[in-house]
C-alpha cells in the first residue's frame, strides 16, 4: 500500500484504501486586482473597491455598502441606507466596526442591521470574484474614493417618487436635489421640475453666506420647466 499521511483521523474504509496521486495542481483561477491577474488563496490576496446591497427580513428598509479593500483589510468603508429610521443609526455602527477589520471578519460580524449584513455578504462575493469597480485599474482607488459616489455637499443620490392612480406622480427628491416644484404642461403632465441642491446650500451657509442668498443660488432647473403652464408644490398640491 502507498505511504498515507492524513493529519486527520480516517474511517477503516479510508485506511484500506490505497492512495491515487493527484493530477495537476494548478492552483485557483486568476481574478483581476487593481490592474493585475490574482490568484486568491487567502483572505490578504483580495483587494479593490466594490459596492454591495442589502435588505432586511420584512424588506422595509435596504442599504449600499461600499469598501474600499487592501490585501484583505477594509480601509474605507461607506454605508447607505434608505427606508428605515432604525437603520440610519446601525449604519452610524456598522461604519466604525468595519474599519480595520478583515473581509472575512467582516463578514462574520453582526452589522448591527439585516440589510448592512446582506450588503455585506453581496460585496463578499463580487471581491472573492473579481468583479470590482477597480478589478483593471492599476494600484486600484486612493482611500476617500468611495466619497466621490456622493459628489459635492457629500449627500447620498436619493430618488424619491411618489404616485397615486387617483392623482399622478410627484417627485420629491432626485439625484439633482430636493424638489421644490414640478412644472406642469396644458396636459397636467410633468415636463420639468426646479430643486435645490441641498448638499451645496449647506457648503455655501456654513462657509458664511447668508442663509436666503446661499438658498437662492442653488435653486436651479431640469427639463422644459420654464415652459410649463402649471406649477405646484409635489408635497402640498
Amino acid at each position: 500500500m502507498s505511504e498515507f499521511n492524513c493529519p486527520y483521523a480516517t474511517t477503516h474504509e479510508v485506511d484500506n484504501m490505497c492512495v491515487v496521486a493527484k493530477g495537476p495542481k494548478h492552483g485557483p483561477a486568476p481574478i483581476p486586482e487593481e490592474g493585475r491577474w490574482v490568484k486568491s488563496y487567502q483572505i490578504s490576496d483580495i483587494s479593490g473597491l466594490s459596492h454591495g446591497i442589502g435588505w432586511c427580513a420584512p424588506q422595509q428598509g435596504t442599504c449600499k455598502l461600499t469598501l474600499n479593500v487592501k490585501k484583505g483589510i477594509i480601509e474605507e468603508a461607506l454605508v447607505e441606507t434608505l427606508g428605515c429610521s432604525g437603520m440610519t443609526h446601525s449604519a452610524a455602527m456598522a461604519a466604525e466596526i468595519l474599519q480595520g477589520k478583515t473581509l472575512l471578519e467582516a463578514l462574520n460580524t453582526d452589522l448591527v442591521c439585516d440589510a448592512i449584513n446582506v450588503a455585506m455578504r453581496e460585496i463578499f462575493k463580487q471581491l472573492a470574484y473579481g468583479r470590482t469597480q477597480t478589478a483593471f485599474s492599476e494600484d486600484g482607488l486612493p482611500i476617500g474614493a468611495g466619497l466621490e459616489d456622493l459628489g459635492k455637499g457629500l449627500r447620498s443620490q436619493v430618488g424619491t417618487i411618489f404616485a397615486t392612480n387617483a392623482k399622478g406622480v410627484r417627485y420629491l427628491e432626485m439625484a439633482e436635489g430636493y424638489i421644490l416644484e414640478l412644472g406642469l404642461d396644458a396636459n397636467n403632465e410633468v415636463i420639468g421640475y426646479k430643486f435645490v441642491h441641498l448638499g451645496k446650500f449647506m457648503d455655501a451657509y456654513k462657509a458664511g453666506k447668508d442663509i436666503k442668498e446661499a438658498f437662492d443660488e442653488n435653486i436651479k432647473t431640469y427639463g422644459r420647466y420654464a415652459d410649463a403652464v402649471k406649477y405646484i408644490d409635489p408635497r402640498k398640491q
